[in-house]
């Protein structure tokens, strides 16, 4: 690997920059949007019996946006119910956006919010600390898994805190996905990065299977529009490269035979489809609903 690759992590801004190209170019949020409301309703349907409280924890709940559309479907199934809503998330940033979002909308009268600007480990921590351990009703863990050195006593703990009749949602590519080939193919020739590790529902399957925990895994076909990556010179491709690489200026900084096969790849089959002159990268989302 050239000395002169690093992990798009070591950039702040360009990593921003590059998942804000990628939600712009992908229809991940459509795909996770289509999943609210035809399945979320009927998950989520026993979480509130015989309480007067429904307590949500939302594990790296970014800027909110996801969040909120959880909390109005609980709204619509469990209407009248108060419902207190944690967030977890370990970037001040994001926080300060969420709570932008949540003052400019409306029907949240119900709702008590609470932020923890920390990880996941660090709160699992705090929480093994203080011995406090409150038992939640509906926990979800959206595209953050990744970021987790211990995935398995993660979701251990946290399956932990499940209240009855409670439900874990979690979020993060597909093992059909074109990542998982990307990173099984490619992994060990880019960029090593400390924050974050390649995962996808199957090897999260084997875990849960492993720790005899009951799921139910729906995947969903989502796309990412990387037409601009086979434009040289293109900003929006270049950015979008180094998303699917997550190395930092990929296109100037990597071996030109790793560039070669990588681009190539991007567009057979296996990663890709072509359509009506586009080429739409493989990025299905898989949705994993763990039973208490």
């Amino acid at each position: 690997m050239a000395s002169s690759m690093r992990s798009l992590f070591s950039d702040h801004n360009r990593y921003v920059e590059s998942f804000r190209r990628f939600l712009n170019s992908s229809t991940e949020h459509q795909c996770m949007q289509e999943f609210m409301d035809k399945k979320l309703p009927g998950i989520i349907a026993r979480i509130g019996d015989r309480k007067s409280e429904i307590k949500i924890l939302s594990i790296g709940g970014g800027a909110g946006e996801i969040d909120l559309q959880i909390l109005s479907k609980v709204q619509i199934q469990h209407p009248g119910i108060h419902i207190n809503n944690e967030v977890v998330e370990p970037s001040a940033e994001q926080i300060a956006k969420y709570k932008e979002l949540v003052a400019k909308t409306s029907n949240l009268e119900n709702i008590k919010f609470a932020w923890h600007k920390e990880t996941s480990s660090e709160y699992q921590n705090r929480i093994m600390e203080k011995k406090e351990f409150q038992k939640w009703d509906f926990i979800h863990m959206i595209q953050m898994l990744y970021y987790v050195k211990d995935i398995p006593a993660t979701l251990k703990f946290f399956h932990s805190l499940l209240a009855t009749n409670a439900k874990m949602l979690i979020i993060l590519v597909s093992g059909i996905s074109g990542w998982n080939k990307l990173w099984k193919k490619y992994g060990s020739r880019l960029p090593q990065d400390d924050l974050c590790q390649y995962v996808t529902s199957s090897d999260l399957t084997q875990m849960l299977d492993k720790l005899g925990i009951k799921y139910e895994c729906y995947d969903l076909l989502s796309t990412m529009d990387i037409s601009d990556c086979f434009i040289d010179g293109n900003e929006n491709g270049e950015l979008l490269c180094d998303f699917l690489t997550e190395t930092c200026n990929f296109n100037t900084t990597a071996p030109p035979d790793l560039k070669a096969e990588i681009m190539k790849d991007l567009q057979e089959s296996e990663f890709s489809v072509k359509k009506e002159g586009k080429v739409l990268f493989n990025n299905s989302l898989s949705f994993i609903v763990v039973e208490a």
